[in-house]
């Protein structure tokens, strides 16, 4: 049985296009997951356009935040039954024998493949998952929204675990994307004051964070940083994907302050980092996520305390793809989600 999939075939500018691939076939401890939706990445978006960082297995089908219907599972699955609903984490190949893995840091092991880069990913009818990624969607949380548990997680490593943010606390997020505006909802439901800043054509997008409490701001946010004693924000949360946006963050937090960077971009800095030494500042990097961030954000999306719905800008049939990348590539929408035929 064939289905059509969305292929990053080659490393050129442009190599995605539609392509039928073969049902997939799983291994004893896997599932296989008949997809209802699926959300369009800025990574999947920067594979397309060919300036991303990380290595990939070229032919390979995009797609990694998913969620849908189990039709098939291996023969050591238990706890897990034909029907289920679930999303899948990202981490498709890990070493379960590494000293991170052990600790629960599967996400940091050097050795990981995710889905859509890795492996073949969502963008196609079935995926093949392995049973330790999944997590069950309740009833009441619709696809649309639950398949974008995964820039939640993002979102939630970056601010709850990796920031040290308290109620009162002045955080700014540089970059309006998926991951900048839901950085900047999990620090609103930290109880910090917060200001995300982006471009003249990111005017759409900021609309967005406004919707989630937060102050839009186009281009200087040195008067906001510094408002409330001169001395700058607690947290900066860099969220953009280039490089030089450090430079700003350091420029606008407070001494002893943090910047969390969670965006990534190749290109190299060119400047001094005399500023993060003389403020004392802590610099932290943040990727990806694990099991027990994953339970914390279904519950979230769940209870409705985090609401996806205002960044999700429409949902595209799968053969539209194209459509939907060029949507949010231009920045008219801040999240696409497909659904496979």
């Amino acid at each position: 049985m064939k289905s059509i999939a969305v292929v990053n075939f080659a490393p050129e500018k442009g190599s995605v296009e539609i392509r039928e691939i073969e049902k997939p076939s799983i291994g004893q401890d896997d599932v296989l997951l008949e997809v209802v939706n699926v959300g369009v990445c800025g990574s999947d978006l920067h594979q397309w356009t060919a300036d991303h960082s990380w290595p990939v297995n070229y032919p390979v089908v995009l797609g990694h935040e998913f969620g849908g219907h189990i039709v098939e599972l291996g023969s050591n699955v238990v706890g897990w039954k034909e029907g289920d609903r679930v999303v899948s984490e990202t981490a498709a190949v890990i070493d379960q024998n590494s000293p991170l893995s052990k600790q629960g840091l599967y996400n940091l092991d050097p050795t990981r493949k995710g889905f859509g880069y890795g492996v073949n990913g969502a963008m196609t009818k079935f995926v093949r998952v392995p049973a330790r990624c999944l997590h069950k969607v309740p009833e009441s949380l619709p696809f649309e929204q639950a398949c974008l548990t995964e820039p939640c997680s993002v979102a939630y490593n970056a601010v709850v675990v990796n920031s040290q943010i308290r109620p009162g606390d002045r955080v700014l997020v540089i970059g309006p994307g998926t991951i900048g505006i839901l950085c900047a909802a999990m620090a609103k439901l930290c109880g910090a004051s917060v200001a995300v800043v982006g471009l003249e054509a990111d005017r759409g997008r900021l609309a967005i964070a406004q919707q989630y409490g937060c102050e839009a701001i186009v281009g200087d946010a040195s008067e906001w940083a510094k408002k409330q004693d001169g001395l700058g924000v607690d947290c900066v949360i860099d969220a953009a994907g280039v490089s030089a946006t450090l430079k700003m963050a350091l420029q606008v937090v407070r001494p002893n302050g943090q910047i969390t960077k969670v965006g990534w971009g190749p290109q190299p800095l060119n400047f001094s980092l005399d500023q993060l030494v003389q403020k004392n500042v802590r610099l932290q990097g943040s990727f990806s996520h694990n099991w027990p961030i994953w339970e914390k954000v279904l519950s979230l999306l769940a209870s409705g305390d985090l609401d996806v719905r205002p960044i999700i800008g429409g949902v595209w049939n799968l053969s539209d793809w194209h459509q939907a990348f060029e949507e949010m590539h231009s920045g008219n929408v801040v999240k696409s989600v497909l659904t496979p035929n």
